[in-house]
């Protein structure tokens, strides 16, 4: 009775945490959620509640000591602070698929690097094509070119198994490089003048993180406050704060400190304590040597788990349903109202960004995919066709994060930020939409295909 019961109360526990973690680690809810804060950006900055939500946004948050003060804008918040969660998050991501995910196999991950890099080259060639000679807007050659991996990813699962796994595998591969391409863009040209003090101070910061990764340091703790430390250096440098959390994931250590074979006998033993230890008509909470062994076993077992893996596990739901959700309600929102509509259709900047991911982004991806397959640098995922691949480098043209992002360091006046957030916006709902329909009817007809294919098959087969 008392082993059923303590059994129970485990499984219980296991259960809620799986659904906990299975809805916060959801790409389709996560799109949602960011679907539903863009919405009412655009709403609210075109309705009345536009002047105190701009109020609000420019709130100065901070605090004093003395003659010292440091503060911010709510906006800026957002922008630099909880984006560089995104980045850390983003960071980790990158990590583990250079560790052991799709990016270790070089010869698997060719053909997803080159579809990234087509899918980076022709957008910039686009965007170009529109502004190359107006000196305003030519910087913004880096809006086009990044995907969305929440959005992207997001509606790729709406379609289930429809579609081959191999294909979810290419365009999250694709997105990861994406992501790679676009933090060096960041780094390199949308960053200010650099201070070569502060990034003296901020690459002495990161060789103690490398140091306590070197000396295995397995707490995360040491870490996020040294990588605080980091975050401020790499702000008052000029270069984009955001990149701080790059470089802080590439120093959590992805081992653990604990034997995996000692631990399995080990923890065996404290739960058959726990087991002994356990009395159904006792309150938990007068139970020591339970709660002694229980606690031992649970703090050991967290240790199991890598710090980069503890880590992308508690941001995921933050950065995903808090952090993102709010750079989109801070971000998304373009404002129609007081604005001549044919003169933000009529500007080069909503073709650039609009066509160079609408356009630029599928014809980057898949040219450049086949020609690696044609040169047989690499061959296509297995059960994968070609149309697969149009449908995913469609689905490569949702770039609302990253893009918007881009376009708010990339232009120096507001009004070319809220045309090319239009262009990013309109080119993002059309490729979702259509990639989306574009990878259903195709999975509809190869359905079809095959059950024909089979009926042909059993109608010839001989009788008897």
């Amino acid at each position: 009775m008392t082993d059923n019961l303590f059994i129970d109360e485990v499984q219980g526990h296991q259960k809620r945490y799986r659904k906990l973690i299975s809805f916060t680690h959801s790409s389709t809810r996560a799109a949602l959620v960011m679907l539903l804060a863009a919405v009412a950006a655009v709403v609210i900055v075109n309705t009345d509640a536009y002047g105190p939500f701009e109020e609000i946004l420019h709130t100065e948050l901070g605090f004093f000591f003395g003659e010292y003060s440091a503060h911010m804008s709510v906006a800026h918040v957002i922008n630099d602070l909880f984006m560089a969660l995104f980045f850390l998050l983003v960071g980790l991501e990158i990590k583990y698929e250079m560790t052991v995910g799709e990016l270790t196999n070089i010869r698997q991950a060719v053909l997803p690097i080159m579809g990234a890099l087509g899918g980076v080259a022709v957008p910039i060639v686009v965007y170009l094509a529109f502004n190359a000679g107006n000196p305003e807007t030519v910087q913004g050659w880096g809006v086009p070119t990044a995907t969305d991996i929440a959005f992207a990813l997001g509606i790729l699962a709406l379609l289930g198994k429809r579609v081959p796994s191999g294909v979810r595998v290419f365009l999250s591969t694709l997105a990861v490089v994406d992501d790679i391409i676009a933090i060096l863009v960041i780094a390199v040209f949308y960053g200010h003048a650099p201070s070569f003090g502060w990034l003296m101070v901020a690459a002495g910061i990161m060789l103690v993180l490398v140091a306590m990764n070197r000396m295995h340091v397995y707490a995360l703790v040491p870490y996020l406050i040294v990588g605080v430390f980091l975050w401020v250096c790499v702000l008052l440098s000029g270069v984009h704060a955001t990149i701080a959390g790059v470089l802080l994931a590439f120093a959590i250590p992805t081992g653990s400190r604990v034997n995996l074979t000692s631990f399995m006998d080990w923890s065996g033993e404290k739960v058959s304590q726990a087991r002994e230890a356990y009395e159904p008509e006792e309150p938990v909470l007068a139970q020591g040597h339970y709660l002694k062994t229980v606690k031992s076993l649970s703090r050991v077992a967290r240790q199991v788990v890598p710090p980069a893996i503890r880590l992308e596990h508690r941001l995921h739901p933050w950065v995903y349903f808090v952090c993102m959700p709010l750079f989109a309600l801070t971000n998304a929102g373009v404002r129609f109202v007081d604005s001549d509509p044919t003169a933000l259709f009529a500007d080069p900047v909503l073709f650039g960004v609009m066509l160079g991911l609408l356009v630029g982004k599928p014809v980057g991806i898949v040219l450049m995919s086949v020609l690696t397959v044609k040169c047989k640098i690499a061959r296509l995922p297995q059960g994968v066709t070609w149309m697969h691949l149009v449908g995913a480098g469609i689905l490569g043209g949702v770039g609302f994060t990253m893009a918007i992002f881009v376009a708010n360091l990339a232009y120096a006046d507001a009004l070319h930020v809220a045309i090319a957030k239009m262009g990013i916006l309109l080119a993002s709902l059309v490729a979702g939409v259509a990639g989306f329909l574009f990878l259903y009817v195709q999975a509809k007809r190869s359905r079809r295909e095959d059950e024909a294919a089979e009926g042909g098959t059993l109608g010839a087969q001989p009788e008897g």
